[in-house]
């Protein structure tokens, strides 16, 4: 057997191994559908009562929107796919889901931010000095696609694979951006509160082989 098709054999047979690797091991709730446990609230204004701006009833959670500030894990966590649902109530507005974020805890901590701003859903925006290689200059990167959200009081769906310092962005199932070398690869996952009422549901990571 010659060098070529022995190379083809052998990555003809690592190619199922590495899928393999790639899908979620094991699936890990981050909101058990009752209460906010296990769950850090950051407010920019201290005196406000986190429980006047995030709520818990029929298995989802309900944000305010104001005053600024995020939820976040108490945990880190690395190489996974997050799944969170969100819907607008009423008007359309403003919110972000965070990945890889660290310490300290300021209302726009060392993160990458996911956005879920209305007609964004799918843009990033790197706060604190993260970096990545699509981000040529700026902060922020447009999404790929026009907008794939659903109308408002319907729920939609983002799906965010963090692999190693690769972040890739599907809003129902729309890839709408991917950042790549990133100078993050780790960290807690935040839900922002930003300007006006929104609700999450069935928020879960799958970790990733």
């Amino acid at each position: 057997m010659n060098k070529y098709y022995s190379g083809l054999l052998i990555a003809g047979l690592l190619a199922p191994l590495m899928l393999v690797e790639c899908r979620p091991s094991e699936r890990i709730p981050l909101f058990n559908g009752q209460d906010l446990s296990g769950w850090v609230f950051v407010l920019r204004d201290k005196d406000v009562d986190p429980a006047t701006v995030w709520s818990v009833s029929d298995s989802v959670i309900h944000c305010t929107g104001e005053p600024y500030g995020y939820m976040r894990t108490e945990a880190d966590y690395a190489d996974y796919v997050l799944h969170v649902e969100w819907r607008w109530p009423g008007e359309p507005s403003n919110s972000g889901v965070f990945v890889h974020m660290s310490e300290p805890d300021v209302i726009f901590p060392k993160s990458l931010e996911c956005q879920l701003q209305a007609g964004a859903a799918g843009d990033f925006v790197a706060f604190k000095g993260v970096k990545f290689k699509e981000l040529v200059r700026g902060w922020m990167l447009r999404k790929k696609a026009e907008s794939s959200e659903k109308p408002p009081g319907e729920w939609n769906t983002y799906r965010i694979v963090c692999r190693g310092n690769t972040i890739q962005l599907f809003v129902n199932d729309v890839l709408q951006n991917e950042a790549t070398e990133a100078t993050v690869s780790s960290g807690k996952i935040c839900l922002q509160s930003e300007g006006g009422p929104i609700e999450f549901r069935n928020i879960y990571i799958e970790l990733l082989k």
